[in-house]
């Protein structure tokens, strides 16, 4: 694998970053890389990944766009109002960067779907709006042996984790999420342009990952408050009883 001097040109304020270089470039190139979730922490992850030149980008959402998305998911305009999510943001990612493939998946995750769904990724970015979900694809990472990026944001409140295996996110979160009747944002609310901060911020997080820029952040949960401007890190400690990465897990 190689760049063509098109992409060394597209590239050239990566490379010339000794953390990146050549060599990173190509790594950001042979990567496949699934985006679960294409509103509004997608919508801040998807440019960053297409601009940096990840090679392949897999883009699942079932949704339809409404109007009161337009808020906070830059990807979609008045004009695109019931249309697919996922199709729209392909759309996008490939106007954006012809160089990235995308693989497109206009359904709902579940478990009976999952493994399909995200095996053979390099590395999982979930930008979902609900705890049941965010848990599945948690669960689905680490059976397959996947990275993960989880990003959320709710009310001024965000928090972004990288994580490999042990500690996972259900580890932070426990058991009581499981549920598809927890709090969304529908519910809370939440502030516009958080989700493109926390997006952005994941999108950071997955360069990095997928580079192999130091230091490891693996296992460190990122807390941003949107009303005190203030970013703050708490590392996670693994649960020995996680049903999905413990000890006695079908995984630990």
């Amino acid at each position: 694998m190689a760049l063509s001097d098109e992409e060394l040109d597209r590239y050239a304020r990566h490379i010339v970053l000794p953390q990146v270089g050549g060599a990173g470039q190509l790594r950001l190139k042979a990567a496949k890389v699934a985006v679960v979730g294409a509103g509004g922490i997608g919508g801040g992850v998807l440019p960053a990944l297409a601009g940096a030149g990840v090679g392949h980008v897999t883009i699942i959402d079932s949704d339809n766009v409404e109007l009161t998305n337009l808020q906070r998911q830059p990807l979609f305009t008045d004009e695109d109002i019931g249309t697919g999510k996922a199709l729209l943001a392909t759309r996008f990612v490939q106007h954006r960067n012809p160089h990235v493939e995308v693989t497109t998946y206009s359904q709902r995750i579940d478990a009976d779907n999952s493994a399909d769904l995200l095996e053979g990724h390099d590395l999982i970015i979930d930008g979902t709006d609900n705890f049941a979900t965010r848990l599945l694809v948690s669960d689905t990472a680490v059976k397959l042996g996947i990275p993960l990026i989880s990003a959320a944001a709710q009310q001024f409140q965000g928090q972004v984790a990288l994580f490999r295996g042990r500690p996972c996110y259900r580890c932070f979160v426990g058991d009581a999420f499981d549920a598809d009747d927890c709090d969304t944002c529908a519910e809370l609310g939440v502030l516009g342009a958080l989700t493109g901060t926390v997006g952005n911020f994941a999108a950071l997080l997955a360069i990095r990952a997928i580079v192999g820029i130091v230091p490891d952040v693996t296992g460190t949960l990122h807390l941003f408050d949107g009303l005190k401007l203030s970013w703050r890190q708490i590392k996670i400690a693994a649960d020995p009883a996680c049903k999905a990465c413990g000890a006695t897990s079908s995984s630990g």
